[in-house]
């Protein structure tokens, strides 16, 4: 699904997604990865839902960031409680969604100039 024709005003818009594939600017990411409006965290270490573990989503919380969008693959699914507390204890407000949700959701925030990060589960 193309998510926008308009051009962003910032670095990295999202500007597709697809089972397996996110297209961020004019680059394909088929691995799960971490967007922000200014660069893409590439690799991130969860290929699945299954594998996402406490610290993925820990390690994020020194990035800046007001809200971090988990995408959680094609379907929304939720972490353990306790993970997503801690990350609201170092004053990281998230919101969980599919990925094609927290894609669109993305460009939403990082145009109304958010800080605002979208860890996104591609795999």
């Amino acid at each position: 699904m193309k998510l926008s024709l308009d051009l962003p005003d910032f670095a990295c818009p999202i500007r597709a997604y697809a089972p397996g594939r996110v297209t961020v600017g004019e680059e394909v990411l088929t691995r799960s990865a971490v967007v922000l409006p200014e660069r893409i965290l590439r690799d991130w270490p969860p290929r699945s839902f299954e594998e996402l573990e406490a610290e993925h989503l820990l390690g994020l919380s020194g990035l800046g960031v007001e809200v971090l969008l988990l995408g959680t693959g094609e379907r929304l699914r939720f972490p353990d409680a306790r993970t997503l507390a801690a990350l609201h204890a170092h004053g990281v407000g998230v919101e969980v969604m599919d990925t094609a949700a927290a894609c669109r959701t993305f460009n939403i925030l990082a145009g109304e100039g958010r800080r605002v990060a979208a860890a996104l589960i591609i795999g």
